[in-house]
């Protein structure tokens, strides 16, 4: 789970400006990720050469190929063409939450924080339905998350320890152990979902 909320308006950058830097940003999470060209593309259903193209600013992505690679990299769409902020605070109205791009179905995340870019922390109102879970295989990356829970019932498997967290509950976890969750019953569930990424 990321977020990302607009920062105060300033001038917009040209345009070349905004898709020349898409590739770098690509290449830099790759790399913080340890990630090779190969397992980038295993991940994103990108191929290895059009993911290097991009990255030295040879090909302009397309809208889906920015959103596999987005989700590939646990980043919103909007990381990779906003410009980072430098503001030093960000206030979201309670009506002016703007939606978080996930790739996961039945998830659905209203941002609570700033942009990345002057921000490591993200936080957001996420929204889980029934019988929703973060798919077949375990995720791993670097940071942290914790999850107040305001709502429901949560289930999280986090380095094959399960944890149910209900109403007024908290979990606090490192994301580079395995981990997993689900809505194993019939009601949706409710809770403030916060990252730290690694810097």
């Amino acid at each position: 789970m990321k977020s990302d909320m607009a920062a105060p308006r300033q001038e917009s950058a040209p345009i070349e400006q905004v898709i020349g830097g898409i590739g770098s940003k690509v290449r830099q999470l790759r790399r913080q990720k340890n990630l090779s060209l190969q397992q980038l593309a295993e991940r994103s259903d990108v191929s290895a050469a059009a993911i290097h193209k991009l990255e030295r600013n040879g090909m302009v992505p397309t809208v889906a190929t920015l959103m596999k690679l987005a989700a590939a990299l646990n980043r919103p769409v909007s990381y990779f063409v906003e410009e980072e902020a430098g503001a030093p605070s960000v206030l979201v109205r309670a009506g002016q939450r703007r939606r978080v791009f996930t790739s996961k179905s039945g998830l659905d995340l209203q941002g609570v924080s700033g942009p990345y870019g002057p921000f490591f922390m993200a936080g957001a109102l996420a929204t889980m339905d029934p019988g929703a879970d973060s798919g077949p295989r375990a995720m791993e990356h670097p940071g942290e998350e914790l999850v107040f829970m305001l709502e429901g019932t949560i289930r999280f498997v986090i380095d094959g320890e399960e944890h149910c967290v209900g109403p007024g509950d908290a979990l606090h976890w490192r994301t580079d152990r395995p981990h997993s969750w689900s809505n194993p019953t019939s009601q949706p569930a409710r809770c403030l979902w916060f990252a730290l990424r690694a810097p």
